[in-house]
Order: C-alpha cells, then sequence, then structure tokens
C-alpha cells in the first residue's frame, strides 16, 4: 500500500470514528448535548479536527442520518438478492429490516426513532435523492412485484409499502425502546408481525 493510499484509508478511518462518536452521543444524551468539542474529546482529537470533516454538528447529523439510512438499504438489499418469488422476497426484505433495526440500535435511533425533525431546518436534510428514500423505494418495488404476480391485493403501492412500513417500523422500535417490557419470545413475536402483516395483504 502506498502512501497516499495509506493516508486516504487513515482519513476514512478517522471521519468513520467521528460518525461514530456522534451518533452515540445524540442518541444516549440528545440532541443538544451533541457538540463538535465533545466528539473531539471522546475521540481524543481536537475539535479543529473534527472541522475539516464537517461544517457544523447539522452537517454531521445529517451523515449520521444518512450512513443509517445507507447500512438499512444495504441489508435489506442483500436479503432480497438471495432470490425468490416475489412474496418471498418482500418477506427477506422485512426480516432484514427487524434484523438490522435490532442488531444497530443506534443507528435505527437516530435515523428512525429520534426527532430529528425538531433539530434540524427544513433544507437541512432533503428527503429527495437521499438514502432513505432509496432504502424506502426498494420496499416499494417489492410490493410493486408483489402486486403484479398477484402475491397481493391489487392497491395503491405507496400506501401499501407505508402500511407496512407502519407495522415493521412498530415492533423493530419498541424491541429496542422497551426492554423492559414483558414481551414473547422476541423471534416469535417478529415472526408473528411479519407474518400476519404479509398474510393481512395477500389474495
Amino acid at each position: 500500500m502506498g502512501i497516499t493510499e495509506r493516508r486516504e484509508r487513515e482519513k476514512e478511518n478517522l471521519r468513520q470514528e467521528i460518525l461514530d462518536a456522534a451518533r452515540e452521543i445524540f442518541v444516549a444524551e440528545g440532541y443538544e448535548a451533541l457538540s463538535m468539542r465533545k466528539v473531539a474529546e471522546k475521540i481524543e482529537y481536537s475539535p479543529t479536527t473534527i472541522y475539516l470533516y464537517f461544517k457544523d454538528k447539522t452537517e454531521l447529523l445529517r451523515e449520521v442520518c444518512e450512513e443509517a439510512f445507507t447500512r438499512l438499504g444495504d441489508a435489506v438489499r442483500d436479503a432480497k438478492e438471495t432470490g425468490g418469488s416475489p412474496l418471498e422476497v418482500l418477506r427477506k426484505g422485512l426480516y432484514a429490516y427487524i434484523d438490522f433495526g435490532l442488531s444497530h440500535p443506534h443507528h435505527y435511533e437516530v435515523a428512525f426513532v429520534s426527532p430529528t425533525d425538531k433539530v434540524m431546518k427544513p433544507n437541512d436534510y432533503q428527503y429527495e435523492g437521499s438514502a432513505g428514500q432509496r432504502a424506502f423505494e426498494m420496499l416499494s418495488v417489492s410490493v410493486a412485484d408483489c402486486i403484479a404476480a398477484g402475491s397481493i391485493r391489487s392497491g395503491d403501492v405507496a400506501t401499501t409499502a407505508q402500511t407496512i412500513w407502519a407495522s415493521i417500523h412498530g415492533v423493530t422500535s419498541l424491541l429496542i425502546m422497551h426492554e423492559d417490557f414483558p414481551f414473547v419470545e422476541q423471534k416469535a413475536l417478529i415472526e408473528s408481525v411479519v407474518e400476519t402483516t404479509v398474510k393481512g395483504l395477500s389474495t
């Protein structure tokens, strides 16, 4: 590995450290507690170094959200690419979504639970063209494929996709945010939610 490649890798590793630290602080302490100085202290660098990568904490938070959506999209895509009928592909994507949320609770909380709309101005995070939009479009495409194959009832794709997401997000966020609730066995609950949702739409 040459000097240039090594320096680029070091820069990318540091950028990731900054994102990880910001995400953990935001989830644990809230937006008001997040500062460039606190992130710098967490990773033991000077605040000046953080500003070389992100101009302010709004940009930093936006990147944290984008990273979460990108990772989620990758997880769902990987599951769907294993193949199967349109309905099987939809199921795999839903299970992958829940698994991602439970395996990466900090990412999930930042992207879907924390009220980032209250700490960002409307123009600070644009949904159009974002990783969040791309992630949701995968669900919409899967729903459209199922409708075309006659696997689920015909209907408005957007409404159906959002109905499914509401159900899957519900169980994911509840399992993350309410660990002390006496849930039934986790695997059984997840399977019940996914299968009830899919069967409720099936023809």
